[in-house]
């Protein structure tokens, strides 16, 4: 039992922070002002080749792993960049993991480089306004007609779609649910931006498609078997999601460690008192904990064993702690901490995406209880 990481991903790691300290507060803070999406950051992760990390070589990937792609992300978030960060590259790491494990070569040789060369980018676009969670019951349809389907419908908060290219999207075909990964035609769809809380570097939005046509080609797998190929990306989404709270939270402690240190009231450093040493130390363990969680679960994927229990229990546990952890880094700052200079209040606004999506916390509980306990189904 080792716990620690490899040389290879310790220099992942630092290259990682190297990038990152490129792009400073001051660029995350006018990004979350602005609501502008980090086309150079996006493009910088493209040349040093780190889009492709847990892609095939073949496809000009680095063909590495969940883990490795976890510490990448993590980095990612614990530089700074949070969620506006993470989240504009995290589509990209797992999100085409359909098309390798179901794509035809030809999809396969068409599909992936221009992703990882970062010449497209790819929205995901599942959720729909009135099923939620319950993925089974979408309603936006494909209707076959001749060599291609025509897709009409709504779907909800769907990520990047105001610069994407392509997009990964679940529909209902003739035989059930179908995955398609084709262009993003915006002469058969509309993006309406959803104004929204946190994360604004990275656009969230309505999508309505109004007869996009799709080529049979761009069809992923079988008709009526696309549920089966999104389930193949839920746990390294849930993973990396883990990852990139945990990197969040850790960001926010230590930003709180080291302003109480400095802060000085009543003639003393505020960090000499119990009251703010207390809940930060125990922030600490809770993201040590999840982090060990998230990296159980994305070695058991990586070594191709049942990981969907410590999938969860990762997102889950990285959720609240970082939350927590956040929440607290604000407190620590006193008013200062409703300050978007001192940015721990976009650390805290940005928490909520995590701790939210793509499963809530009660929905993973739930699938403890009924898939680990062997407790009846609530819902």
């Amino acid at each position: 039992m080792d716990f620690a990481f490899t040389p290879e991903q310790e220099r992942i790691r630092e290259a990682i922070a190297k990038l990152c300290a490129r792009f400073g507060d001051d660029y995350w803070l006018e990004r979350d002002r602005e609501g502008a999406f980090p086309h150079d950051f996006h493009q910088a992760c493209a040349r040093d080749g780190w889009l492709g990390i847990a892609m095939p070589e073949a496809y000009g990937g680095s063909g590495l792993g969940i883990t490795e792609a976890a510490v990448m992300m993590q980095a990612i978030a614990e530089s700074g960049a949070g969620f506006s960060g993470a989240s504009a590259v995290h589509m990209n790491i797992f999100g085409l993991n359909p098309v390798v494990v179901f794509g035809t070569a030809e999809q396969k040789e068409r599909m992936l480089p221009p992703l990882i060369q970062g010449k497209h980018r790819a929205c995901f676009a599942v959720t729909e306004p009135n099923a939620g969670l319950n993925t089974r019951k979408i309603a936006v349809k494909a209707e076959k007609r001749g060599d291609k389907y025509i897709v009409s419908g709504q779907k909800v908060w769907i990520s990047t779609a105001q610069v994407a290219e392509k997009v990964l999207l679940l529909a209902r075909a003739g035989a059930g649910l179908t995955l398609f990964y084709t262009d993003f035609d915006r002469r058969h769809i509309e993006v309406r931006e959803i104004d929204k809380m946190g994360r604004s570097a990275v656009d969230s939005n309505q999508v309505f498609f109004d007869g996009l046509p799709v080529p049979q080609a761009d069809r992923i797998g079988e008709e009526g078997k696309g549920f089966e190929c999104i389930l193949h990306g839920m746990n390294p989404e849930r993973i990396l999601i883990a990852a990139e709270l945990v990197g969040l939270g850790r960001c926010a402690v230590s930003r709180a460690a080291a302003y109480a240190k400095e802060r000085i009231v009543f003639d003393r450093p505020i960090g000499k008192n119990q009251a703010i040493q207390h809940p930060l130390a125990a922030n600490w363990m809770a993201l040590a904990a999840a982090g060990l969680m998230t990296f159980k679960a994305a070695w058991l994927y990586d070594s191709g064993k049942p990981c969907g229990a410590e999938a969860n229990s990762a997102k889950y546990l990285a959720g609240e702690a970082c939350f927590d952890a956040c929440q607290q880094a604000v407190m620590t700052h006193g008013g200062y901490g409703y300050a978007k200079d001192y940015h721990v209040e976009r650390y805290l606004r940005e928490a909520l995406v995590g701790r939210i999506a793509p499963v809530t916390p009660q929905l993973i509980l739930c699938y403890i209880a009924e898939r680990v306990l062997g407790l009846p189904k609530s819902y």
